[in-house]
């Protein structure tokens, strides 16, 4: 059988395009793996940031407690999730998106046990969000063995601070989700 050269060249292009995406979707880049990295950087540093409100703003020994275990736990998150991505050439980034700047800005507005109660309430939708993101992105990561031994480390720390948010928030008046 004779094959046209622009047959072969279809072919060779086509079979060339093929292991292209099979190497990328093994590759440490994926989308779902970069994602990840993108979603939990941004949910960890805005952690972190609203903690340092709380500390600043609140006058509740119980809030600042909980905030401090926050930039403990997350910036320590944060770090190792970062350190994870660069060795695997993943974009760490550098800044909170506008809509978790808009979340900062509206607790830097409270004051007193107002702050308290959004702080807290706040603190209950992130954990919420934190947990589903993790559980959800686990299976998407476990092709990542690095991602996947940090989401399955770092998961029972973040359903703890969901349960101390919970409290936090009935000890301030904030319905709980």
């Amino acid at each position: 059988m004779r094959y046209s050269r622009s047959i072969l060249m279809t072919g060779l292009i086509t079979t060339a395009a093929l292991w292209g995406i099979a190497a990328h979707s093994q590759n440490a880049g994926s989308p779902s793996a970069q994602d990840f990295v993108t979603k939990a950087t941004v949910a960890g540093k805005t952690e972190v940031a609203a903690a340092r409100v709380a500390l600043k703003t609140s006058q509740s020994d119980d809030v600042k407690t909980f905030a401090k275990q926050m930039i403990r736990d997350h910036t320590k998150a944060n770090n190792e999730l970062a350190s994870i991505a660069k060795s695997q050439n993943l974009a760490v980034p550098t800044h909170i998106d506008a809509q978790h700047r808009t979340v900062l800005g509206s607790l830097r507005a409270q004051t007193g046990a107002a702050f308290d109660a959004a702080y807290s309430k706040q603190m209950v939708a992130d954990h919420v969000e934190a947990v589903a993101l993790f559980k959800s992105e686990a299976a998407a990561a476990s092709t990542n063995a690095d991602l996947s031994a940090f989401v399955q480390k770092a998961l029972p720390t973040l359903e703890q601070h969901k349960t101390m948010a919970d409290a936090l928030a009935a000890n301030h008046g904030s319905a709980s989700q």
